[in-house]
């Protein structure tokens, strides 16, 4: 596959995909639009003929019949000209919008607005005729589209002969009797079968076509290794940057260690070696946050100012390594820990309640 020769091994992230949505880059199929135009204009063109052909008479006869007129140059009467004759056009052009913006909207998934493609990009005028022969001939897309030409062709000629065949007897009989505007109409009519046949022929081909573009456009916005970690840092920031500024956020809240244990509800201790301290703040979390912790050193200074601010020391040796392992400072504690520290709550109160009796 050619992203894998390019070393784009990986598949494309939901942001990729989204930003080339936005810049109008999606799986799209040219050959829908096209032959959706084809079959609704020439829709257009069967229900509304009597019209057009009253037009044209109608044109032809007040052109023609002002043609010996001095004034047959006036600018007036070329502007006319042109209104009347886009009058007659507008029916199948505004058909030919309509059905282009249908089969965008159905194929985009929703409507896309952007001006992205429109933008000049010089590097796409540069000549790499090499690159271009080798991406548009010397390739699997390049052979599909080729094969895919044959075969619109071979339906145009294969539909003609038969449509033609199974009318040229009557057509003939037609013309031989001298009915020359019978034979306008039924050649009209065979036209018109031939055209509609060929546009739901080529809007049927052009499903399976839809499948390889949209297959082809993944394949396009595949990404490197490294475009993948790029991305992961942009969107998520750098891991190594993240991990140093959540350090730096700890060590200041450590520095504040007088301050939360002042605050605190509870010291959970080791008793020696850990220390972990707990705020609960009913209005604003769902349960208690570590304000504070440290080992050693660190938790016999915690105890003392505990004991300096009249602060109950709760000693449970698995609750406290655990509470130190798993939760960082400033963190709310795991459901895990819940009915654990529901317990300690539930003996600080009765305590509390002791000492007021």
């Amino acid at each position: 596959m050619a992203a894998e020769d390019e070393g784009r091994t990986e598949e494309p992230s939901e942001h990729r995909l989204e930003q080339a949505r936005k810049e109008g880059r999606v799986a799209k199929s040219q050959d829908i639009s096209s032959a959706l135009i084809l079959l609704l204009g020439i829709v257009v063109l069967i229900f509304l003929g009597k019209w057009f052909l009253s037009q044209c008479i109608y044109i032809f006869n007040y052109y023609f019949s002002r043609a010996h007129e001095p004034d047959v140059r006036d600018a007036n009467l070329m502007s006319a000209f042109l209104i009347n004759y886009l009058q007659m056009l507008a029916p199948v052009g505004l058909v030919a919008i309509i059905a282009a913006v249908i089969s965008n909207i159905i194929q985009n998934k929703g409507f896309i607005f952007t001006t992205k493609p429109l933008e000049p990009n010089f590097s796409k005028i540069t000549p790499k005729f090499g690159e271009y022969f080798r991406k548009t001939i010397f390739s699997g897309k390049g052979l599909f589209n080729i094969a895919k030409s044959f075969l619109k062709v071979f339906i145009i000629i294969f539909v003609g002969y038969i449509t033609i065949r199974r009318n040229i007897f009557t057509l003939i009989e037609i013309v031989s009797n001298g009915q020359i505007l019978s034979a306008v109409g039924k050649i009209a009519s065979i036209a018109a079968q031939i055209l509609v046949i060929v546009a739901v022929l080529f809007l049927v081909l052009s499903i399976p076509d839809y499948f390889v573009q949209r297959r082809e456009h993944r394949e396009s916005m595949k990404m490197t290794k490294q475009e993948v970690k790029q991305e992961y840092k942009e969107l998520e920031g750098d891991p190594e940057v993240k991990g140093r500024l959540q350090q730096m956020q700890r060590q200041l809240l450590q520095q504040n260690i007088p301050h939360a244990v002042a605050e605190a509800d509870v010291v959970i201790t080791n008793p020696t070696h850990f220390a972990v301290v707990l705020k609960y703040e009913q209005e604003k979390d769902l349960a208690p946050k570590v304000t504070a912790k440290g080992v050693d050193e660190t938790a016999l200074y915690i105890k003392n100012l505990a004991r300096q601010n009249d602060v109950p020391i709760q000693e449970d040796r698995p609750l406290a390594r655990g509470l130190y392992t798993d939760v960082q400072i400033g963190d709310i504690i795991p459901n895990a820990y819940w009915t654990a520290i529901a317990v300690v709550y539930s003996h600080i109160q009765n305590n509390s309640q002791e000492d007021e009796k």
